[in-house]
């Protein structure tokens, strides 16, 4: 597989990134409810209730019969999860510019971005904080998501409306907003976390600091190594030596064997 950087993949880092904006971005819906009254004249089978990013849903207003004659109700939706949603997208589009960016500084500027070391440098800091922002913008607009779907739910948009409150009128959903695009980029969210998370360990291998780490651990290595082996080396001499100085030592002397007894050698010498 042909690499344009230390990491290898800043093709998935950007289409990862476009899904994730582009899901999210991008996403427009709606719901569709029903109020039936007693009278037949005031009911509107039809409330057609859109929303879209970045989903200040308390901007999204519509009316609603109230089946007391012709007064109608004018009621907004609940919450407001644009502040989430605006920081994952901010998070995805920076991080296809930067992955853009990196992978022309790779092609092209390969001599500058190793020079003084700087360019990994820089690399592997940025990594580090998108994988941060990953997680943070994901978790953030995961919550968000929640929230949307709770505020979209025809159930609860039904409670808003008076005119349902009344048992006589018969309110229902005509179809409820979907949501997969959304689910989608969570997804792409978290991959991306996964993807930039993972890619620390290959950028800090260029730089300096892993260079560096490494001749530390080398270095202490080499030394003990080599003062073992001096002391294996002087432990032999010391050995052999010491070995041949008590072979000689356990040798008899000429001088022992050539004394002769300076005794008595018989009882009758003695008498």
């Amino acid at each position: 597989m042909l690499k344009t950087g230390p990491r290898g993949d800043e093709k998935s880092s950007k289409l990862f990134a476009i899904f994730a904006f582009a899901t999210c971005g991008g996403y427009s819906g709606g719901l569709r409810l029903s109020v039936d009254c007693v009278n037949k004249t005031e009911s509107n089978l039809s409330i057609d209730i859109a929303f879209a990013y970045p989903f200040r849903l308390h901007q999204v207003t519509f009316e609603v019969p109230t089946c007391e004659g012709r007064e109608r109700q004018k009621l907004a939706l609940i919450g407001d999860s644009s502040s989430s949603a605006e920081f994952f997208v901010t998070v995805a589009v920076f991080a296809f510019l930067y992955s853009l960016a990196a992978t022309v500084v790779y092609i092209f500027f390969q001599n500058k971005y190793r020079e003084n070391n700087r360019g990994p440098l820089i690399d592997f800091i940025v990594t580090v904080v998108f994988s941060f922002l990953w997680l943070v913008g994901s978790s953030a607009w995961a919550k968000g998501l929640s929230d949307v779907k709770v505020a979209t739910d025809p159930k609860e948009v039904l409670l808003l409306m008076s005119a349902c409150k009344q048992p006589s009128n018969k309110c229902m959903a005509v179809h409820s907003p979907v949501m997969s695009s959304l689910n989608t980029s969570v997804v792409f969210g978290f991959l991306n976390f996964i993807l930039w998370a993972g890619n620390i360990w290959f950028v800090f291998k260029e730089t300096g600091w892993h260079s560096s780490g490494q001749r530390y651990l080398s270095d202490p290595m080499e030394k003990h190594s080599s003062s073992y082996n001096q002391g294996g080396y002087n432990q032999d001499s010391y050995g052999s030596s010491g070995g041949y100085s008590q072979q000689a030592s356990l040798e008899p002397s000429s001088d022992e064997f050539g004394q002769q007894p300076t005794g008595p050698t018989s009882f009758t010498n003695q008498i």
